[in-house]
């Protein structure tokens, strides 16, 4: 849903999903939204909106988890920010937003979930555009009666961002694919190959160096997706493609949208792009291309087929997932806002654990001693990479 869009990213591997990321929503997550990167590609904002899938996502627009989106603004320089506003704000306002962002991220993903997979609905496209377009009109709304400020969708701002844009609806498209098929704790441990690619994609685009420890993260993340995957009991080949496709697609966000930000900037009125208008920019345009993707998918006929449509609470659950999408990224906002950039990266990364017991508990997965540590691990080494990109950045 947002620019990215939950997902499972945070500000340690995606926030992209809505922005995600997302996320996914986003910022899939998505949710999982969600959301991956790299400090120098992203804010944490719109790398959890572009993850929104996957944990949103992502990204997170990111990893809530997010696509680390870099929208020209020096991290340093937001740190600096967060901290001045943090400093006259109530501390129970951090605890309290924190609870928020977790709980919206968390929900983002097993809803997705349990759409795909409990209800068994085979359309994820058509779960995609619906999500979106429960955003568009909640910004919409919102920014029409002032509470909120979006710059107005020229062509010329089209034109700039629909290349992004196919990206960031291929995201979201695989997410959900590979949502449908793998459970929860292992796609966010595969998500984690998504910062492997972004890091090389920085080096070789960017000229970009990393330290040592950023790089034995990234070395434990690949060692802990091969070990969950090889001892994955419900191993899917399709899923695991898809998930794959995934990393690939929230990376190249990532990577393109560092350098289609500033252009962008210069085609709007006030030559700014905040994070609402990325939302409603992204949300917008995918509506046609998902429109597109139903037939050529042949989305319509199992639609008018499947009695799920027919039930009012499959609606309801479906609804929510779309506020959720949006929700995490006010959260992802309100709660950078409260803290700063370091305590949001080490929270999205934290929350990533128990997000994963919990899709493992709630969907019955079942597991194996070798693959629960496998997890583990790539979770712990998640959480290792936030930790040393802080170190890096400072």
């Amino acid at each position: 849903m947002l620019t990215g869009g939950v997902n499972l990213d945070t500000r340690a591997d995606l926030v992209i999903e809505r922005h995600v990321l997302f996320d996914k929503f986003g910022m899939s997550n998505l949710g999982e939204h969600n959301v991956v990167v790299v400090d120098s590609l992203t804010s944490p904002i719109r790398r959890e909106f572009g993850n929104r899938y996957v944990c949103s996502s992502s990204i997170s627009f990111l990893n809530g988890e997010a696509v680390d989106l870099e929208a020209g603004t020096d991290d340093k320089e937001r740190d600096k920010q967060a901290r001045s506003i943090k400093l006259v704000k109530d501390p129970n306002q951090a605890l309290l937003s924190g609870l928020a962002y977790c709980i919206s991220s968390c929900s983002m993903i097993l809803i997705n979930k349990y759409v795909l997979s409990s209800y068994d609905f085979n359309a994820g496209i058509s779960l995609m555009l619906y999500q979106n377009l429960v955003s568009v009109v909640i910004v919409s709304t919102l920014s029409f009666f002032g509470l909120i400020s979006t710059e107005p969708l020229t062509w010329k701002l089209v034109r700039v961002w629909l290349p992004v844009n196919f990206i960031f609806v291929g995201m979201l498209i695989t997410s959900l694919f590979s949502l449908k098929y793998i459970n929860v704790a292992m796609v966010t441990v595969l998500k984690n190959v998504t910062n492997v690619i972004t890091a090389l994609g920085e080096m070789y685009l960017f000229k970009k160096s990393h330290d040592s420890r950023v790089w034995a993260a990234l070395f434990l993340m690949i060692i802990s997706a091969i070990s969950g995957g090889v001892t994955d009991i419900s191993f899917h080949a399709v899923g695991y493609t898809w998930q794959i496709l995934n990393c690939f697609l929230t990376a190249s966000y990532s990577l393109t949208l560092r350098r289609v930000m500033d252009t962008a900037k210069q085609v709007t009125k006030s030559g700014n792009l905040n994070e609402f208008t990325m939302v409603l920019l992204n949300n917008t345009l995918s509506l046609p291309l998902g429109l597109l993707l139903i037939f050529l998918f042949n989305e319509v006929d199992y639609l008018f087929e499947t009695p799920l449509l027919r039930m009012p609470t499959f609606w309801l659950v479906m609804t929510s997932s779309g506020f959720l999408g949006l929700a995490i990224s006010f959260t992802s906002m309100w709660f950078l806002h409260q803290t700063g950039a370091t305590t949001y990266s080490l929270v999205g990364s934290l929350n990533k654990i128990p997000l994963s017991v919990a899709g493992i508990l709630l969907f019955h997965v079942p597991t194996s001693l070798q693959n629960f540590t496998s997890i583990l691990f790539g979770l712990l080494a998640g959480v290792f990479f936030a930790r040393a990109k802080m170190r890096e950045k400072s």
